[in-house]
């Protein structure tokens, strides 16, 4: 096993969230060889960007004077200068891409972020600090990318597409793209979620999408997020909005085992996996309806309406039309082990390797002889098969690639130049894979068991359920050669049955060469799992190699 680097010991495993409401603390006077060196704060410093810095608590900023001097004025009155001995500079780390940088800002998201909505959010706004702008879909592109632009676009608020473009870019050019996908096993609210009274309880009426409400969700603390249709009543007109209810809201309680029925057998997921969101008071029982006849309001359960009403500042709840909520583990992503050497989080799967994915392309190189494109991808519904139009089946990143390249070269596009530039491509198809469990050595393939805090896996499998092949795997090891980064291999035993990834679908759809890897994990598909707490640093690191090395590492082969 790999030497692991001792994490710092903070105070408390609990990583402190992102207060924006309240101003941060004023910083120590600055030491006097410390001056801005912009007079604006926009564009946001990059590593300040990569760090997670913005609207946190200054004394959680802590960077040396060097790199403060580089920020700018709005950003210096984030950080406090004071390191301690033991300290390290987090701005200075993450300009190394030092793995340990990313421990904080990684947990920090997964706590901020719960479903696909928030985390789609999180990173348009990470995007547009880092200088990115929008591409809407309804509109043309022509005129709109340019070599040396940087741009994103998204689907149905729960995918999103990134990309920059080389300013040296050359017609032909190729793609070094990232995929991975942002949803995770969980249970949605259905349609008509009231449910009768029993016990003196509320109950909520979920359903489980993908492997959501297996054993592991039971007598878990649970919240409630997602996003709530809203009609204007003055104008008319008709938005989304996001809403969580970040404390405990529900629980699915089990059964004691004195009643002699043991509960982790063949419970009805239907009957004996209804969540306690409350317990039902005469006043409530007695209510008038919060809508007119027919309202959707009125098929949910008033007191959440009014919850999620406040949580928006709506006032009339007629006006909420619908809304596409879940319940996720509300207990905080922290750090664990004797020496914080894991994170303990729920929707690990596949949060880990789409958050280092975005982060590694925010932190790419841009050098002014690139010739190529640099994209990752992140979809949705991937654990339930992919196949709808948010989803990695969709025509969705194939139609983006071929704007872009129309918008590029708009006298010679066409299917010559389409083709030309898909088989210069190459997909990185990137979704968690099995650490091993020292429990159950037995079910793993010899010499195929990958380590936390090791680094990326390239998964194999005979069948097509990867996409990874002699020659992608031979151009991802090239990519952590070049930049240092260790490497394992994952298959599966003839006896078990594999996972799907997103890879084959993309890479068929697309022609191009393309490989599955994936940062490890313990417990995929419980409800709260666990990784390495360099793991995501690991992720950013080879991911920003493989995009800023695509080019020279597609020269290499004749």
């Amino acid at each position: 096993m790999t030497r692991r680097t001792p994490l710092p010991s903070p105070q408390s495993s609990v990583l402190p969230l992102r207060q924006p409401s309240a101003p941060a603390p004023a910083p120590a006077p600055a030491p006097a060889p410390v001056t801005a060196t912009t007079t604006t704060a926009s564009p946001k410093s990059k590593n300040f960007i990569l760090a997670d810095m913005d609207g946190r608590a200054s004394r959680e900023n802590r960077a040396c004077a060097s790199c403060i001097s580089k920020l700018t004025p709005s950003e210096i009155g984030q950080v406090n200068w004071h390191l301690a001995q033991d300290q390290a500079c987090r701005l200075c780390q993450v300009a190394q891409c030092k793995p340990e940088a990313f421990t904080k800002p990684f947990c920090d998201f997964l706590q901020e972020n719960p479903t696909v909505f928030h985390t789609v959010d999180y990173f348009k706004r990470k995007l547009s600090d880092s200088g990115f702008e929008e591409l809407s879909a309804r509109d043309s592109w022509n005129g709109k990318v340019h070599p040396g632009g940087k741009y994103w676009v998204t689907r149905n608020g729960s995918t999103i597409i990134a990309f920059t473009v080389g300013a040296a870019y050359k017609p032909g050019s190729g793609v070094a793209m990232i995929g991975g996908h942002i949803d995770a096993l969980t249970a949605r609210l259905k349609p008509i979620s009231n449910r009768p009274s029993k016990a003196g309880y509320v109950q909520l009426g979920v359903a489980q999408y993908a492997g959501g409400l297996n054993q592991t969700w039971w007598d878990r603390d649970l919240s409630i997020g997602g996003r709530v249709v809203v009609r204007d009543p003055e104008t008319g007109k008709t938005s989304t909005k996001l809403v969580k209810l970040d404390w405990p809201i529900a629980k699915i309680p089990t059964l004691a085992p004195h009643f002699g029925v043991g509960m982790f057998g063949n419970n009805n997921k239907e009957t004996q996996a209804v969540p306690v969101i409350g317990l039902q008071s005469s006043s409530q029982h007695n209510s008038e309806p919060l809508g007119p006849e027919g309202a959707f309001v009125n098929t949910q359960p008033p007191r959440l309406v009014q919850l999620i009403a406040k949580q928006l500042g709506i006032t009339s709840y007629a006006s909420i039309l619908n809304w596409e909520l879940e319940l996720y583990d509300s207990q905080p992503a922290q750090t664990l082990g004797m020496d914080r050497e894991f994170i303990t989080a729920g929707r690990i799967d596949d949060k880990l390797c789409s958050w280092a994915a975005l982060t590694g392309l925010l932190a790419a190189d841009t050098n002014t002889d690139d010739s190529y494109i640099k994209l990752v991808a992140l979809f949705d519904d991937e654990e339930i098969g992919s196949l709808l139009r948010q989803g990695a089946r969709s025509n969705f990143l194939p139609i983006v690639i071929e704007r872009t390249v129309e918008a590029l070269n708009p006298s010679t596009y066409g299917p010559g130049l389409l083709g030309q530039t898909y088989a210069k491509s190459f997909l990185l198809s990137a979704d968690v894979t099995h650490a091993g469990n020292p429990n159950f050595l037995e079910n793993y393939l010899d010499e195929h068991v990958p380590q936390l805090n090791v680094g990326i896996a390239i998964c194999g499998d005979s069948n097509g359920n990867m996409t990874t092949d002699a020659v992608s795997t031979a151009i991802l090891r090239r990519v952590g050669e070049i930049i240092g980064a260790k490497t394992q291999d994952f298959q599966i035993r003839n006896d078990s049955r594999s996972g799907g990834t997103i890879g084959p679908s993309l890479s068929s759809a697309m022609g191009c060469r393309a490989a599955d890897a994936g940062l490890a994990q313990l417990s995929m598909h419980s409800v709260r799992a666990t990784t390495g707490a360099l793991d995501p640093g690991l992720g950013v690191k080879f991911f920003k190699g493989f995009l800023d090395l695509w080019e020279q590492i597609d020269g290499e082969w004749s």
